[in-house]
């Protein structure tokens, strides 16, 4: 019986790590992805340069297809429906020009698009109710940059299955989120009592931690964001490239079709629809 139960503790581990297995595959010559970088006024991150270099490394690497842009009016329902994913890379405050290429980008998410959302894009349009609700929260700010410890929360995820239990990060910003959504399936947090040098009072809303990736469904959509990635020398390495294509993995899933007969939206104003 012993034998007999050992047998199928392993036949039953075998199968969880097939099926995390079949979880992640994904036809990444059928995938091709929108990397928005534009800045409104204010501080902009010299990160961005390296961000482009990493995703173009992971397009050359796994063969999916990746347009780098800075360009707002890239935002229209014509051109949004060829992409799997949008990923914001280091985006800060206004970056439409128009209400039009907002509705674009809401359109395409109620179509059933995906959002990835690299650090400082929760700095994005802070003043549009539905960004913030989309991206999950909105920046309120960060600790000095320093070396602090990331606590792992599902390693099954696609994007983290490759770190370890505690990822540490020599040196990044420890951001702080207000405006959260309370349906966030929370990823990792940041563990405050790594941090060496505090630059304001901490938020204790979480006690010593505080979320740092996340994903949820969102509008019809799904929304991933990892506030981590400040420092422009860790987009060349390879933890921060996996990170970034394993939440590009998951937020994907399996590649479909937008539907745009799903779409409703006619202002950025617009109420999110129960579904």
């Amino acid at each position: 019986m012993k034998k007999i139960t050992r047998l199928l503790c392993s036949l039953i581990a075998l199968c969880l790590i097939v099926g995390k297995a079949e979880a992640q595959k994904i036809k990444w010559d059928k995938v091709k992805i929108l990397f928005y970088t534009k800045n409104g006024k204010g501080f902009v991150h010299d990160n961005i340069p390296n961000s482009i270099i990493a995703i173009e490394t992971l397009s050359k690497k796994h063969g999916f297809k990746v347009d780098v842009t800075d360009d707002p009016s890239k935002f229209s329902d014509e051109n949004l429906k060829q992409y799997d994913a949008l990923v914001f890379s280091n985006t800060n405050n206004e970056v439409f020009d128009t209400d039009a290429q907002k509705v674009a980008l809401m359109r395409y998410i109620q179509a059933g698009g995906n959002f990835i959302g690299l650090h400082s894009a929760s700095g994005t349009e802070r003043q549009w109710r539905w960004f913030k609700d989309m991206l999950g929260g909105t920046f309120f700010w960060h600790e000095p940059g320093q070396q602090f410890s990331v606590k792992i929360l599902d390693p099954k995820n696609p994007a983290l299955a490759h770190l370890p239990e505690t990822w540490v990060r020599e040196k990044d910003e420890f951001y702080f989120i207000k405006e959260m959504a309370v349906n966030l399936n929370v990823l990792a947090v940041n563990d405050h009592s790594t941090i060496q040098k505090l630059g304001g009072k901490a938020l204790d809303t979480f006690g010593t931690v505080f979320p740092s990736v996340w994903w949820h469904e969102y509008d019809g959509g799904r929304a991933f964001y990892t506030s981590l990635g400040h420092q422009k020398e860790d987009y060349l390495k390879e933890d921060l490239q996996n990170h970034i294509l394993g939440a590009i993995a998951f937020t994907i899933g399996k590649p479909k079709a937008r539907d745009y007969s799903k779409a409703y939206a006619t202002s950025p104003n617009d109420q999110v629809r129960k579904k």
